[in-house]
């Protein structure tokens, strides 16, 4: 056979290979960052002094609740006390399930009692089978307590579905019906957030597409993934030059501290994204890495959000070492500088909740202080 018509035979039979390739590339299960993949540290048996608490009460009315904002300017930065007590209460069983989850998760992957673990799948399952949290009837405070209970407990829950000592391979049904809620809550999320006019879309939206990420991982959706993709650019090609935000520089004496409250749900989903072959870290010229350096500058010398929009910083959330979670996703996906570390050493371990518990565990296990015996 000449040569030539070997080249004939050979590009197709490559070609269907690269294409072969590719569709066994796009089919890889989504997967979370290497920590998600951690054993439980210990297995203990007898009584532990917690117990389970009833399950809260599934939340299935209308999601309509006051702003704890209510009566402030469009700025939306004047807490209301009257309409944040009113919030706190009609919302008292939707916050239980999402600290409760995440602070039991918490407590099986360093326990591994049994117990904990039921009452966890026993409380989220109780909330699937009710359908929970799933009105059509809403208002911008309901849609964003949807998407933050969502990411929540979906990203929780990864930490269960993902741990290399297979907690949830007794309990198929049950992550079977917490999954089949999260990806139908997902999906409304999707529903509630898409395509927002530039001028309304802020952190809300970056939460979102957090809430979204994380349960595209918990039941591998593609669509999911390729959706909070989507809504990281969006953020990422609104972070100017200097590094701000726009729309959060609106919220006046609040500015800075919305700067870095838009940060945690945007390094998670770039982290996440990191690891399903996704890099987001260049994205509008290294935009996550200008937010968090304009953030962490700030801290420093908040009169640089003062020159910006004319407001004197409310620094009363910086002062929270949690509210820097962020750091931990953020120094994975970038060389966080000596004295970046150094500050993230002293605040860890980071526990948030809406981040779905303990990131110290999952990013930087080497300088968790548990591990140190300190």
């Amino acid at each position: 056979m000449h040569t030539a018509q070997r080249k004939k035979l050979w590009v197709p039979a490559l070609l269907s290979l690269a294409m072969f390739a590719g569709a066994t590339q796009a089919a890889a299960p989504l997967r979370p960052p290497q920590g998600y993949f951690a054993p439980v540290e210990k297995f203990k048996t007898g009584d532990s002094s917690e117990g389970c608490d009833a399950v809260p009460t599934p939340y299935t009315g209308a999601l309509q609740f006051r702003s704890k904002y209510e009566g402030s300017d469009k700025a939306r930065s004047t807490l209301n006390v009257q309409s944040e007590k009113a919030f706190r209460d009609t919302t008292a069983d939707i916050t239980k399930i999402e600290r409760g989850t995440s602070k039991r998760v918490m407590q099986f992957m360093r326990d591994g009692r049994p117990q904990q673990l039921e009452c966890t799948l026993n409380w989220l399952t109780a909330w699937a089978q009710a359908d929970a949290l799933m009105s059509r009837d809403f208002n911008h405070t309901g849609k964003s307590m949807r998407k933050w209970a969502l990411g929540s407990m979906a990203s929780a829950y990864i930490r269960l579905k993902f741990s290399d000592s297979r907690p949830l391979a007794n309990h198929p049904q049950q992550a079977q019906q917490i999954e089949a809620w999260f990806s139908k809550m997902a999906d409304q999320v999707v529903s509630d957030w898409n395509d927002l006019p530039l001028e309304k879309t802020n952190n809300h939206s970056y939460w979102a597409a957090w809430s979204v990420m994380a349960t595209s991982v918990a039941t591998n959706r593609r669509d999911l993934f390729d959706w909070a993709v989507k809504e990281f650019k969006v953020g990422a090609n609104q972070v100017d030059a200097e590094g701000f935000l726009p729309n959060e520089l609106k919220r006046q004496q609040r500015a800075l501290a919305y700067h870095n409250y838009a940060l945690p749900p945007l390094a998670m989903i770039a982290s996440f994204a990191q690891v399903n072959g996704v890099d987001l870290r260049q994205e509008n010229n290294s935009a996550l890495k200008r937010l968090g350096e304009r953030v962490l500058a700030g801290v420093k010398d908040p009169d640089e959000f003062e020159q910006k929009n004319g407001k004197e910083q409310d620094m009363t959330d910086l002062k929270v070492d949690s509210k820097f979670a962020w750091l931990e996703p953020y120094c994975s996906l970038y060389s966080c500088s000596a004295d970046v570390l150094e500050k993230k050493h002293g605040m860890q371990p980071f526990k948030s909740f809406r981040l779905g518990g303990d990131l110290t565990k999952v990013y930087d296990p080497a300088n968790d202080k548990a591990n140190k015996g300190s």
